[in-house]
């Protein structure tokens, strides 16, 4: 009789212990999505109303002259994003590639640990590590130094992912590649990459949208210009740095426009999410 109380005692603390766990890990788990909705509910309550056609197809007017707009800066962003893209992209894939089907040894592990490292480098650190190689040197700024600083903060995330979404390929599919008399390389290219594809598409679009926010680097390298500019080798308007610099401004207009602005870059990102997360759902679908 006492071992049965003894077992009923323990069944209900374990009972009371389980609840209290679930209880908090959904305490904790509201208190993060409702912070978010918090944030997300204010910014497009106090950004909504800058919103409108003139926001999104005019420059910034000077001060005192009412209107104006970010178009000048949703476009340099975008070009800035495009050319980082351009540079951190096959310089990722290979090596998330070349970790997945070659890194074996020593240079492997060094390799991905000044990946990881590089992960947590301050995003200021490495817009002032782009000033000291592409602006100081030339004397100029220029989107093309954002955009560079912009590719060393993407290239981690695209290294991970890429490494990721080659290991995960079924080791079945390289065997059979192989038995056919494919050489690795033509391997990896032909069989294993495309099989890989929907997951390397979606770590490109994770670090678009990490580095699509970002202020720090941009102070050094891109500057911002008033002005439409579709030179890279120019400084060239960017829209999280024309926040920056409306949210410190001393004037109520500008900080409506900053809101409105910060609206915009908030519905990019999500999209970036949501197309990422889509590509995922497909691959795992299939």
């Amino acid at each position: 009789m006492a071992d049965v109380i003894a077992v009923r005692r323990t069944m209900q603390m374990r009972r009371v212990r389980s609840g209290v766990s679930v209880f908090l890990t959904a305490l904790c788990a509201g208190s993060a999505a409702a912070a978010l909705l918090l944030i997300l509910g204010y910014v497009v309550h106090a950004g909504i109303a800058s919103i409108g056609l003139p926001f999104l197809t005019q420059v910034p007017h000077p001060v005192g002259i009412p209107g104006g707009g970010v178009a000048n800066a949703i476009v340099g962003t975008g070009i800035t994003v495009a050319i980082s893209v351009v540079m951190a992209t096959p310089l990722g894939v290979l090596t998330g590639v070349y970790l997945a089907i070659y890194g074996r040894g020593a240079a492997a592990s060094s390799i991905r640990f000044l990946s990881d490292v590089l992960a947590g480098v301050p995003s200021i650190a490495i817009g002032l590590f782009a000033y000291v190689v592409l602006v100081a040197p030339f004397k100029h700024f220029s989107a093309i130094s954002g955009a560079f600083a912009f590719a060393v903060l993407m290239l981690p995330v695209i290294i991970r992912t890429t490494e990721e979404a080659i290991r995960s390929v079924p080791i079945a599919i390289r065997e059979g590649a192989l038995a056919l008399g494919l050489p690795i390389y033509a391997t990896t290219l032909r069989v294993v990459i495309p099989a890989a594809r929907a997951a390397i598409i979606t770590g490109l679009l994770l670090s678009i949208a990490r580095v699509t926010g970002e202020t720090a680097p941009l102070l050094f390298t891109a500057f911002g210009s008033q002005f439409w500019e579709f030179n890279p080798a120019n400084p060239m308007a960017q829209l999280p740095l024309q926040i920056f610099n409306y949210a410190i401004s001393p004037y109520p207009e500008w900080h409506q426009q900053a809101w409105g602005g910060a609206l915009i870059l908030i519905v990019v990102v999500l999209f970036l999410n949501i197309l990422a997360r889509a590509a995922l759902r497909s691959r795992a679908s299939r």
